[in-house]
């Protein structure tokens, strides 16, 4: 089986790709990686319609995945960070960890918790 490293997203209203890729960029410098370990970007179903989303996956030459909200709550548990403001808007403690954990799977792991920037956060998870 082939190794995942997914970066989970968040991001605000309009939030440029370009924001998203270098928080990406980051947050894999950080855990030891280049953008040629990355699987894919991915976020909940509900950021379908944030353009920067699709932006910053094309700047970094990998796939979007959206993930349904059932595999979201599955994956929600295994997250380490909890935002109240976020519960509050989403339903979820962390959507970045959360949509990171969901994109690698079942067994994933955190790489690194959710880092944040002015307007995205981003999380790194991989597969077991």
């Amino acid at each position: 089986m082939t190794r995942i490293v997914a970066a989970g997203l968040g991001c605000r209203k309009d939030c440029s790709g370009e924001e998203i890729a270098a928080l990406v960029r980051l947050a894999l410098n950080e855990a030891g990686l280049t953008s040629d370990d990355l699987t894919g970007l991915f976020a909940p179903v509900f950021k379908q319609s944030e353009a920067g989303l699709a932006e910053a996956a094309s700047l970094l030459g990998v796939p979007l995945v959206l993930m349904p909200d059932a595999a979201m709550k599955d994956a929600e548990p295994r997250a380490v960070t909890r935002s109240e403001r976020v519960v509050a808007l989403t339903g979820l403690g962390s959507v970045a960890e959360t949509a990171a954990l969901a994109g690698a799977g079942a067994q994933s792991r955190l790489l690194r918790a959710r880092l944040a920037s002015a307007h995205a956060t981003c999380a790194l998870a991989v597969s077991e």
